[in-house]
């Protein structure tokens, strides 16, 4: 009897630990399409900025080119337009930003940084462990409650 019992209390654990880990399992990749979604709508924001930005910049920069060029025609002075050069690039950077293909170029030199350079990724330190984040938060807790007194 004992070895009955023993026999499926061993298949209760077995499927118990892989119900476990299925629910791990999903709740990783859950998390993962959560991260990647919160960063798809980061990139989404950084370019609607762009493509506002972008706007005032640009009229911005057609008034002032325009009186620069006015300027430096009825003074005869073409000093006038030197402005012009490093406001184009500025210009000429940000419609990359928004509608061009500045991201497409960012992503691959960071994957190439990513496969060659990796050792300048790491972080100092190294990776936070369980360990030194409960350091720092038993610190924290100490100076806030003798803070508080």
């Amino acid at each position: 009897m004992g070895f009955l019992l023993s026999k499926s209390m061993e298949t209760n654990l077995q499927k118990q630990q892989e119900f476990m880990l299925h629910n791990a399992r999903l709740q990783m990749e859950r998390q993962i399409m959560m991260q990647n979604q919160m960063r798809e709508r980061q990139m989404a924001m950084q370019i609607a900025w762009s493509r506002e930005f972008l706007k005032y910049f640009g009229t911005f920069f057609s008034v002032a080119s325009l009186g620069l060029c006015v300027g430096a025609i009825k003074k005869r002075k073409p000093v006038l337009l030197g402005p012009i050069v490093p406001l184009g690039f500025i210009f000429a950077y940000q419609l990359d930003m928004a509608y061009g293909t500045l991201v497409h170029r960012m992503r691959e030199e960071a994957e190439s940084i990513m496969a060659s350079e990796g050792d300048r990724l790491d972080l100092p330190l190294g990776i936070p462990t369980f360990e030194s984040i409960e350091k720092a938060r038993r610190a924290k807790n100490t100076l806030t409650s003798f803070l508080e007194k």
